[in-house]
This record gives structure tokens, sequence and C-alpha cells, in this order.
């Protein structure tokens, strides 16, 4: 393409992006095949003994394993990872695209794990072109996706955590460094994102919103972005770029290849051992078959000078364009595998080799190991300037030691693919799903691998004397322990500095790290601002058990003081509603009243010790704090205005209970004079009627301000 065409194109791009400038896709080349938890952890000067288990990473995630058959005590160490789903891939990528992709993965995007199969051999070139054919042939309509917004895209790239794995831009300024200072570049190589220059606009947005169903293998996991917000980072991603034309499949005017053939070629190659299609060819579920049904040799008996590690691979066999470091690291590994059986990995090192597959440690760090490089962590940030106090804990993922005996099995499931896991509001970064079947696994390994040998004894029954959740509930308040200084709860925010809000703090946390928190929380959880409010108290112990049952019955349970209003007890009949009784002491009527709320803001009072209607008034109705509150229950005032008193009895009457229409309304039942009385009042314009039936003769009147 010429260069005024593209400068036409980003010039109409940037106008209906606000001049939003175009995203680095590769600001700096790789010229290997990256893998980034082999690039972060390994370095030329790592010792065999340290380098051999990077070389084991290295043959699982670039898939050797589903062409080469591995041993048996190997198979689960050595999984491979399923590639990308091509059943849609014609709708996704166009002809050129997908030509240079698979004649020169590498040259067409740096960095990719995708081995090039053709070395320009004769009859190569219509073999890529037959496979174009088939893969073009392969698409779906998907459906209609909200206009993006470049700018809002751009925040939102540089916000969710994308930069934790993907080149931030060079014209965004994190928030925390100075106006005059230079950004730090991030030291670690980026996952290239070339291919997104080339993606249709909505295919993108449709990948964004769900990557797993495109690629199962989590290796892009699923941001939780909204249908808007993946449109949005897709318009972003798309600013000033042009799909590259493949000019040498143009002047080759190769003759035109068969559907057919493509799909016989994507079979004899074993491309089926990594992509699923959508036309019913085996996927990786099929990859031992696969293998046996090629030359390929099982890893037992390659050698580390031919075939994909050879100088010079000849056509047909895969080229992953390695680095020297990644052919030492291999080379180490085959040679281990051959020598002897796989070990036999503790829980802890089954956790750290598929959080080193899934690359969580670009954000979490878990015994020393991994979160996120300093000039990558500066984009992390919050979105409530009072949780800025916090430090790193307020801005970056959280540190995974003991996490195995913290969380609860169902608030796991919630975390790693479910929703509603997230307990820090105030972060902008998102932690992103992975899919069940990259992380499942990963329960009991935590569960086993944290577990304490002698755990801490912690009684939830609920039965013994102390479980109150009244005694749990000062403990936190603010004449309490004054927990609500840093914690909310619900849809309170704390006193202070935000932290994790306590809401769901018994659906969430093991009891008994609940409790080994509260008792040492700087040996439990380094680093973290929470005081050793325990200390030296006695009764420490059944303190802990009454918080622990307050928050199991946070629902049904008042706020801690500090967090409650009066706000939070007064009762609003709500509009088109049923009217609101609610017996109580009330003030002007006595020890046995019965207030009636109607919707519309007029309110009476019924003293059932004397039969009769004692007041009335208008606005708001009655705040019962007191009444939950206070075990002495003085007499709540009516919260409205105009209290209008009603004339008392000149006559004996014995009450008899009240009985509820359809609309809600009571009617009150009382016997004066040997007589049976029903006694109502109903909202009407400029007040009540009041209808009083009795022997069975109705009158009524209005009662008026």
């Amino acid at each position: 393409m010429n260069t005024s065409k593209l400068w036409t194109l980003f010039a109409a791009s940037a106008f209906f992006c606000g001049q939003v400038q175009a995203h680095p896709l590769q600001a700096e080349p790789i010229n290997h095949a990256f893998v980034y938890t082999f690039d972060q952890f390994h370095i030329p000067e790592d010792p065999d003994e340290s380098l051999v288990n990077g070389g084991l990473l290295l043959l699982a995630e670039l898939n050797c394993t589903t062409c080469h058959a591995v041993p048996k005590s190997w198979q689960e160490r050595l999984k491979p990872k399923p590639g990308p789903d091509l059943s849609a891939v014609g709708s996704r990528l166009d002809p050129d695209t997908l030509w240079l992709m698979i004649r020169s993965p590498q040259s067409r995007k740096k960095g990719t794990q995708m081995p090039g199969l053709f070395a320009g051999a004769e009859g190569d070139d219509e073999k890529v072109e037959a496979l174009v054919e088939y893969l073009s042939s392969l698409k779906q309509d998907l459906p209609k996706v909200p206009a993006g917004d470049a700018e809002r895209g751009k925040d939102l790239y540089h916000k969710v955590g994308c930069v934790a794995c993907h080149e931030p831009a060079k014209d965004v300024r994190p928030p925390k460094v100075a106006a005059d200072a230079e950004v730090e570049k991030p030291g670690n190589a980026s996952v290239p994102i070339a291919l997104a220059d080339a993606y249709d606009f909505t295919a993108l947005s449709h990948f964004l919103h769900d990557p797993l169903s495109v690629r199962p293998s989590g290796r892009m996991p699923d941001m939780r972005l909204s249908a808007q917000q993946a449109s949005d980072i897709a318009a972003y991603l798309h600013v000033g770029r042009v799909a590259e034309k493949a000019a040498a499949r143009a002047a080759l005017k190769l003759p035109k290849q068969t559907i057919e053939k493509g799909r016989e070629l994507f079979q004899k190659l074993n491309c089926i051992a990594c992509h699923k299609t959508s036309d019913a060819v085996p996927s990786l579920a099929a990859s031992e078959s696969s293998a046996k049904s090629t030359a390929t040799k099982p890893l037992k008996a390659l050698s580390p000078t031919l075939g994909c590690l050879a100088e010079k691979q000849p056509s047909g066999t895969p080229r992953y364009d390695l680095n020297a470091l990644e052919k030492r690291a291999i080379t180490l590994a085959l040679a281990l595998i051959q020598k002897e059986d796989a070990p036999t990995l503790t829980a802890q090192e089954k956790v750290d080799w598929q959080l080193t597959r899934l690359n969580c440690y670009a954000c979490h760090d878990r015994d020393g190991k991994g979160g996120p490089e300093d000039p990558r962590a500066q984009y992390f940030g919050v979105n409530d300037s009072t949780a800025e106090s916090l430090g790193q804990l307020g801005n970056l993922p959280p540190n995974l030691d003991k996490v195995g005996r913290k969380l609860t099995r169902g608030w796991f499931e919630k975390i790693l693919w479910g929703k509603d896991g997230s307990v820090r509001p105030y972060m902008d970064t998102r932690m992103p799903s992975f899919g069940r079947e990259q992380t499942e696994m990963l329960i009991t390994w935590l569960n086993e691998a944290d577990a304490l040998e002698k755990p801490f004894q912690i009684d939830v029954s609920g039965l013994a004397k102390h479980h109150r959740a009244e005694a749990g509930r000062q403990l936190l308040g603010a004449k309490g322990l004054a927990c609500v200084s840093c914690h909310g709860m619900k849809d309170r925010k704390s006193l202070g500095p935000p932290v994790i809000r306590l809401t769901h703090t018994a659906e969430r946390l093991q009891p008994e790290y609940f409790k080994e928190l509260l008792l040492n929380p700087q040996v439990t959880q380094p680093g973290t601002v929470m005081p050793p409010m325990f200390v030296g108290r006695k009764k420490a112990d059944q303190e802990i058990e009454s918080i622990w049952t307050y928050l199991r019955e946070i629902e049904g349970q008042p706020l801690p003081e500090g967090l409650m209003s009066s706000a939070d007890f007064e009762l609003k009949p709500d509009a088109g509603k049923r009217p609101i009784i609610f017996r109580s002491f009330i003030e002007g009527v006595g020890t046995h009243a019965i207030g009636v709320g109607f919707p519309g803001g007029l309110n009476a009072a019924f003293d059932a010790k004397t039969s009769r209607w004692a007041i009335i008034w208008k606005g708001r109705f009655l705040d019962a704090m007191s009444n939950w509150q206070d075990r002495s229950m003085p007499p709540i005032k009516p919260l409205g205005t105009e209290v209008k008193l009603m004339p008392a009895s000149a006559s004996a009457r014995t009450y008899g209970g009240y009985t509820l229409g359809k609309d809600g309304i009571p009617t009150f039942r009382y016997r004066e004079n040997g007589r049976q009385i029903e006694d109502t009042l109903r909202p009407v314009k400029g007040g009540f009627e009041h209808i009083i039936t009795i022997n069975g003769q109705q009158t009524k009147e209005i009662l008026s301000w």
C-alpha cells in the first residue's frame, strides 16, 4: 500500500476516534518463540539444574508433546495446551493474513508460538494456498457489537490489567508518574498482539469479550469485559492499523485450490493436533492418535541436533525460530526425560507449575516469586483516592501465600471462573478467568500445599453462650475494636481507607484462617496494615467466634456502630405497595401502639390498650432504631409533621385484634358497651376516611388537619 493511502486511512481513523494515537502492537521485536514465563524467569547465566525446568515448560507450552509421544510418568507434567479454535477463523482473518501467517508465522507475528511448516520447497506455495482456501471457508455469522470508543478503550487497556502481559503505549503516562519524569519502559518482553490489526472489528470485539471461546487454553484469559468495553478496546487496537497485504501471494498468481485439498493437508500436516475446526476435524483430544499416525519420534528417541532443533529444517518440519537459550533448555529437558522418570511433585510444586504455565505470576506473587515488574505495576491504579494510602496493598493484585487455607471452595470458584468474586471495588485491575479446565485442579493443590499441620481451632457451631451476633457487632463497631475504621460492610464504606469489605467474610474465608489472621495478622499476611487487635485479650477466642457469628448472620443484622445511620432503621412505605404495620412504643400512643404507614405520606397509630386511633400525621413514618438497639425501648417519635392527637374514648373498650384487607389496610376490632366494632382508616385526598362499623351498620367521616 502506498504511503498516501496509508496516511489517509490513519487520518480517518484518528478523526473518528478523537485523535487517539495508535497502540504499539509490537514495540520491541521478538525474534523467537515467546513464552512469557520462560523469558521472565530464565537467563543465559542460569545453571543447567535451573534451566532444565524452563526446557520442560517450553516442551509443554510450544505443544511439542502433541506430536511427540511422552513417557507415561511425564504425561501429566507435559500435558499440551489446546491451540486456537479455528472453527470461524475465516470470519476473523482475511485470506492475505492467513497466507502470511501460514507461510511464515514468525515474520507475520513476531514472537508467535505457532511453528512454520514450509521452507520454500517445490509445491509449498500451492499447499499454503490450499490451507488458506480451506480456513477462509470456516465462517460464522457474528451478532452485531456496539460501536467502539477508542479513547475509552485506551483508558481501559491501561487500567484493567492488559499491560501486565502486553505493551503499554508510549503516550500513556501512569497515574503515579510525575509530569516531568520519564516513564520507565518494561524490562520484560510483551506478549505480541500483532494480529489485532488484521482482525475484523466485530470479530475482535467478540474475541475480547469471550477469548476462551477462541483460545480455550486460557493463555489469553477472559478479562470480564462488557460488550461495550470489548468494543472500546477493539476500537483502540484498530486505530491507525491497516492489515498487511500478501504481495508475494498476488505476484505468484497461484492456481485456484480446493477446500477439500486444504482440509486434507490440514490433517496430513497434523494441524489437528493443536487446532479444532467447525467441520468435526479431530482436536487436541485426539492428539495421541494423531501423533501415532505421523512419522514423529517419541521424546525418548529425539536427538537435540535434528528435526525442530536442527539448524536448518526441511519443509514439513515445524520451525519455531528458537533462540540459543531455548534450544539449550529443551536439550537439557530431553536429556532428563530420556534419562529418568518424572519425579513426584509436591502440591506446592504442582501449584507453581500451573501458575507458571498460565502466567499468573504476571500479576501475583507467591512465595517470593512473580508479581508485576515495576514498569508495569505503575499502571495498576485505584478508582478511590482514599485507597492510595494502602500503597501496594491497594493497587496490586493480592499475594497468593496461604491462599489455599484462606479461601473456601465456593469462593475459589467465584474468583476463578464464576461471578461476583471481587472484594476490592477500589482496584481498577480485574481478576481474569482462565477457564475451569485450566484452573480447577489448582483448588485442590492449593488446599493441600497451604494446609497447616495443626490448624487453628475455632467453634463456629453458634451453640455456645458467647456465640451471639450482637456481641460480635459491638466488637466490630467504633466503640469496640473499631474494625469499621478500615472495613466497610454491605453498601457502606469504611470510616477511613477502604480495604476489603466484610460482607461476604463467612462465605469467603475458611474460619480457621479467619482466626489465624485475627490472632497474628503480620505473620499470617506479611505487609498488612491490620493491627494485632487481640494480643493480650483474655477472651480473644470467644470474641473472634462472636465476630464470626455476626458476619455469618450479617444479612439479618444491623450494621456496627460507625457504619450505621438512622436512615438504616427508617420504615419507608413504598408508593404503590401495601401499608407498613409496625408494633412499638410510640410517643403519644403508649406501650401498645400499632403504627400504620400508608403509601403517599399519611400515617396513623392505633392504641391497642385503649382500642382507638391515637394519632395521625403527615410525611415520614417511623424510625425503628431504638426498638432494635436499645434494650430499654424508649418510645419512638413519628418522623413526619403535623402530628394530630385523636380524642380519647369515654367508654371502656376490649381489643379484639385486626384483619387485613386485600390492599393491606388493617381493620381493627374491639368491643364497647357490648357492641362489636370494626374501625378502619383509609387515605383520601385531604386526610383519612374514618370508617366505623357497629353491629353491621357502617358510618364514615373525614379526618383532616
